[in-house]
């Protein structure tokens, strides 16, 4: 708990003054407001009663004056925290969007999609609220009470009484709503994860779901997240609403136990009507600060598990970091894994690769094949320290990529990703995230190398046309070229295609794969693939077999020697068919 409030201070930053500014006025309002009760009595005693004129104009203008001075406070004091807290929200969500850039698939794989995005938004202003109202209401509510009180004791002792036997029982009874409240609001916000993630499952896939009319399905499905969370927030909010039918039992109960002891006072002269009226005031202010603190204890049991749940991203460390004295020079792009072992996890059970080992020269063609799940993603991974090996080494240029800079390698080994991904913003702002300084004549040079270009030139903003958010005003074979464009102005010095041309027809790959042995031969090439036509011309081809390599040799005499990859051929040129149609050989 300590570590994670010492994390979220951290964040305040250039928003001290205004979080110190805050309380400050709302130290000066209660000023005020106590005062003005005071004032109300004298005016009442010295001024209506006696019917003295002038200390009715005297006290007056000063509860004027007073009402003022509590309007510029309590502006003031909203306005700072209104600044402070937007402000830390606002550093926390940078910093969490900073922490999260850092980390590595495996970090990424500790927290949902869902589970971030609640995070930055649900959470974060939960926070935020409750960073406003600790400096304003933290402060406002103990401040007034104590106040309330001691100038309840100057007025009368005696009814003062009445004030602490109520307060007594009052915070009794409230400590128990509030162990209860905090409890079930603990558990809100694991149901909003499963509710954010219902939204975000069904918008992507939504040309899926309509596609097998799934819609009533995706209904009844959201209909029970959101069911979920309504019946946890329900729960709590009952017992939250609870307070203010026992603080206004407990009004009640004061006002007619100050009346009743009052009335007999001012009966043997005790106490003044203004006194009464006052102590009126007072009660109202020290139950309803009562109420305000309950309320408070209440929303920062809710900000607390917010705030755990952001520590939690701002914390995590990403598991992939330079070496103290980085390399930044990467000789070439040959490829090297020695005794190569992965898992997911370090706790996991069977590894994903196990025991690889194979080497690849500078500017080589790799193929790659295996069944889906025998890892071709995960070993091309390991080569851009997407992930870091469990055991052995992958060496870059003859050097073990742990020993680079991580921008380095990165730039230099080009990844097409399984799961092509455009951004929205113009084709040109999407193919300059490979070379934010490429130029038009660049961007058309490297799209005609993969094949781009002619589609390109048919649109009618031609490179200015706007790609909707994830390119879905685009086809799947135009998203992958263009992913693979975008990859090549990196001009790396290997190029990763994981499975990168399964949505263009087989006489573009071809062309595709003709441009990358003219263009770019210094270029080491590792090529994912399913069919077969996409990689029988590399120099060689990597047979993976459930994590094991089965084969790794030319395609002639893999046909020859390698039953698995003979299999796969046979079916292919025979049937016509995709890797995983052969009947489950692997």
């Amino acid at each position: 708990m300590i570590q994670t409030v010492k994390t979220i201070l951290s964040y305040v930053k250039q928003y001290k003054l205004p979080s110190i500014l805050a309380p400050l006025f709302v130290a000066f309002e209660v000023v005020v407001d106590i005062l003005i009760p005071y004032t109300i009595a004298s005016l009442i005693d010295k001024g209506i009663e006696q019917e003295n004129f002038s200390a009715i104009m005297t006290y007056g203008a000063a509860m004027i004056l007073l009402a003022v001075c509590g309007l510029i406070f309590g502006v003031l004091s909203g306005k700072y925290a209104a600044k402070a807290s937007a402000g830390v929200a606002c550093n926390i969500r940078e910093a969490m969007f900073h922490n999260i850039q850092t980390f590595s698939f495996s970090n990424i794989d500790k927290f949902s999609t869902a589970g971030l995005i609640t995070r930055m938004t649900t959470d974060v202003s939960n926070l935020q609220m409750a960073y406003q109202m600790i400096i304003r209401m933290c402060v406002r509510s103990p401040f007034m009470l104590i106040s309330s009180l001691f100038m309840a004791f100057l007025i009368s002792k005696r009814l003062s009484m009445v004030f602490v036997v109520v307060m007594l029982l009052l915070t009794v009874v409230l400590s128990i709503l509030i162990a209860l409240a905090m409890k079930r609001f603990g558990k809100v916000f694991d149901k909003f994860d499963d509710l954010n993630a219902s939204v975000q499952e069904n918008v992507s896939s939504i040309r899926v779901v309509k596609a097998f009319v799934r819609e009533e399905y995706e209904n009844r499905k959201f209909q029970k997240a959101a069911e979920n969370v309504y019946r946890m927030f329900v729960s709590a909010e009952k017992i939250v609403a609870s307070n203010s039918a026992v603080m206004n039992f407990a009004v009640y109960a004061s006002m007619i136990s100050i009346s009743w002891i009052g009335a007999q006072l001012i009966t043997v002269g005790e106490l003044t009507t203004g006194q009464l009226t006052s102590l009126f005031t007072y009660v109202s202010s020290i139950l309803m600060s009562l109420m305000m603190l309950s309320m408070i204890f209440v929303m920062l049991s809710m900000s607390v598990a917010s705030a755990k749940r952001i520590s939690e991203v701002l914390n995590e460390t990403s598991d992939l970091t330079n070496p103290e004295h980085p390399d930044f020079n990467i000789p070439d792009g040959s490829v090297t894994f020695k005794d190569v072992s992965f898992s997911y996890r370090k706790d996991a059970g069977e590894p994903v690769l196990e025991h690889i080992s194979f080497s690849v020269n500078s500017g080589e063609t790799i193929g790659i094949l295996g069944a889906t799940g025998s890892a071709k993603s995960s070993l091309v991974n390991l080569i851009s320290r997407l992930y870091d090996v469990t055991e052995g080494s992958v060496l870059v240029g003859g050097k073990d990529v742990r020993t680079y800079d991580l921008d380095t390698l990165r730039n230099d080994v080009s990844v097409v990703l399984q799961k092509n991904v455009l951004f929205s913003g113009s084709i040109l702002e999407n193919l300059r995230w490979g070379d934010k300084d490429a130029s038009l004549d660049d961007c058309i040079r490297i799209c005609k190398l993969a094949q781009a270009h002619d589609f390109i030139s048919q649109f009618p903003n031609g490179y200015e046309t706007y790609i909707e958010q994830g390119g879905t005003n685009v086809s799947g074979g135009q998203k992958q070229r263009l992913c693979i464009a975008r990859a090549l102005l990196k001009k790396p010095k290997i190029l990763i295609l994981d499975d990168s041309t399964s949505a263009v027809d087989t006489a573009t790959d071809a062309r595709i794969r003709k441009a990358f042995r003219e263009e770019i031969p210094a270029t080491t090439k590792f090529i994912i693939a399913q069919r077969i036509s996409s990689i029988q011309d590399a120099d060689r081809i990597l047979v993976l077999d459930d994590g094991k390599i089965s084969g790794f040799d030319t395609h002639e005499n893999l046909l020859e020697h390698n039953e698995i990859y003979r299999e796969v051929y046979e079916c292919q040129t025979n049937s016509g068919g995709d890797f995983d149609e052969k009947g489950g050989a692997f």
